[in-house]
């Protein structure tokens, strides 16, 4: 259904070139995140009270942009096997299925390629937990994920933005670091992510041609050739596209959780950064800025046909959820949330963080 080897060609082929460094520019760049990376460990461990020393056995890979797509696709092709091998079997069972596989597969993996070499250019950090462990991707002993720092990514916002690079090296390390916290000292967390991922894929409709087409739509949106596409999908994304009801409400918990998970992040980096990067105001002001903004009219279509957008808000909607729920009952109170499933926030209570207070800690007191 997808030739992922044609994916990751395709995208490495098309990524733009990162910024222009010398071979010792580079060097020292790998050098600093690594070190950042593993002071932020005790920064973020001390702030959220979150995780232990023997709780990071996670690796830090600082990778340059085809290294995150080869990283991308791995977790892809793993987290998407099921629905895929859904679909091949429903596929196989009609007239010409195995040619139409042949050739869906390649047609698909080239569009995947296109939207991968779009992304690889923006991020700047990823914990990566779904793809399986390899040489070239190495994971923790006790089951855990990765965490992918984009050299080159976060060497041109450093640019671009005009700030101190040892500074917002830092800064985007506490991020990313806060997502490497989470999952390692939350070990129910990867699983009921995964869960949730499956139960919304296992109520996709299989029919191969509507999933092809949404990613056509996607790929065409980043080639040029739909750059409309926002208003022609009246808005939506292109995981709203292929919803069914019982998708929407798993999608709802799925959005929940993202959003506590970013807004933690940027919360613990705004509660640590006054204390170890001196300039972390201008850097927020100006990420933030850069965040609203982002780039051409094309660029801002594409972000919302894949839902780019709805991660913005996650960022700002999560934030204030965490913000509120520390001011209330403090850190200890507020990681309650990582107890159960059952304590992680609904969509609802995101927006309305005393109704998650009235709940997980009236109710039990």
């Amino acid at each position: 259904m997808v030739d992922w080897n044609l994916a990751v060609a395709t995208a490495t082929r098309l990524v733009r070139p990162g910024p222009e460094v010398s071979r010792d520019e580079a060097r020292a760049v790998v050098a600093e995140l690594r070190r950042h990376a593993k002071a932020s460990e005790e920064h973020v461990r001390g702030f959220t009270r979150l995780g232990t020393e023997e709780g990071h056995d996670t690796p830090v890979l600082v990778v340059d942009r085809p290294g995150w797509i080869r990283a991308n696709v791995a977790g892809f092709r793993e987290i998407l096997r099921p629905l895929l091998d859904k679909m091949q079997e429903r596929r196989g069972s009609s007239a010409g299925g195995a040619v139409m596989s042949a050739v869906g597969g390649k047609v698909t993996g080239v569009e995947l390629g296109m939207l991968l070499s779009f992304l690889a250019s923006r991020v700047l950090g990823q914990y990566e937990t779904f793809a399986p462990a390899t040489r070239e991707l190495p994971a923790g002993q006790n089951g855990g994920g990765r965490l992918l720092l984009v050299a080159p990514n976060i060497v041109h916002v450093e640019r671009e933005l005009d700030v101190d690079p040892h500074d917002f090296r830092l800064w985007v390390c506490l991020h990313e670091e806060t997502h490497r916290t989470q999952f390692t000292a939350v070990p129910w967390l990867r699983d009921h992510l995964e869960g949730e991922i499956q139960s919304f894929l296992g109520e996709t409709d299989v029919d191969p041609m509507t999933v092809l087409e949404r990613i056509r739509e996607a790929a065409q949106s980043l080639a040029g050739g739909r750059p409309e596409a926002e208003e022609d999908d009246g808005g939506r994304s292109l995981v709203e596209i292929v919803q069914t009801p019982a998708q929407r409400e798993i999608l709802g918990r799925l959005t929940a959780v993202m959003s506590l998970l970013e807004g933690h992040a940027d919360f613990v980096m705004d509660g640590v950064g006054p204390s170890v990067v001196p300039s972390v105001g201008e850097i927020r002001e100006k990420f933030q800025q850069r965040r609203a903004k982002g780039a051409s009219r094309l660029d801002l279509a594409l972000r919302k046909l894949l839902g780019l957008d709805a991660k913005l808000r996650q960022y700002r909607d999560g934030e204030r959820f965490v913000r509120a729920v520390v001011d209330e009952v403090g850190m200890d109170g507020f990681n309650r949330v990582w107890t159960s499933p059952n304590t992680l926030p609904t969509k609802a209570e995101i927006a309305k963080p005393a109704d998650w207070v009235a709940r997980v800690h009236r109710r039990a007191e």
